[in-house]
């Protein structure tokens, strides 16, 4: 199996809305209950600048998974600490796509200048923290109770690398 990681483009907006939605309807990467549209995801990507890339997994053709640099907080204080997300297609996890992309993501960061990445999973996320934790990120605490999801609350646990 070949991935190659690259940057997104517009013939990707499908495929990462469809990816996006399976993660919102498994209800274990994402707080979002709001499934998103093409025309949400087409706009999502349009609006993205350098610094925010979206990256996608390529697999013979197909888009098998993306991931995202993500604006962490609009003050200057922040313009070096990048959140960011990675999403892989349901029937291709756990077949280190979701490595591949985090890997090219975080070089990615250092390139573009960040100093850190930051990201918030839920608790029971088990598989993407473990991801996360291979990758050397490490976990900076909890916010217990933080969000509502399916009208039970969830903790969600809080990591960093610094770059």
């Amino acid at each position: 199996m070949t991935v190659t990681v690259r940057a997104a483009t517009a013939a990707d907006v499908e495929a990462i809305c469809r990816i996006h939605n399976q993660g919102i309807s498994d209800r274990i990467a994402t707080l979002d209950t709001t499934p998103r549209t093409g025309d949400d995801t087409s706009k999502w990507l349009r609006e993205r600048g350098p610094r925010h890339p979206v990256l996608v997994a390529d697999l013979d053709g197909a888009v098998v998974g993306w991931a995202s640099l993500n604006q962490f907080n609009p003050r200057p204080a922040y313009n070096h600490v990048a959140d960011f997300s990675v999403y892989v297609e349901r029937g291709m996890r756990g077949k280190g796509i979701g490595r591949e992309l985090l890997e090219a993501l975080i070089e990615r960061a250092r390139a573009i200048g960040f100093h850190k990445m930051v990201l918030a999973a839920m608790a029971f996320n088990d598989a993407g923290l473990g991801l996360y934790r291979r990758a050397g990120f490490s976990r900076v605490g909890i916010y217990k109770e933080h969000g509502q999801l399916d009208g039970r609350w969830v903790d969600v646990v809080i990591m960093e690398k610094l770059l």
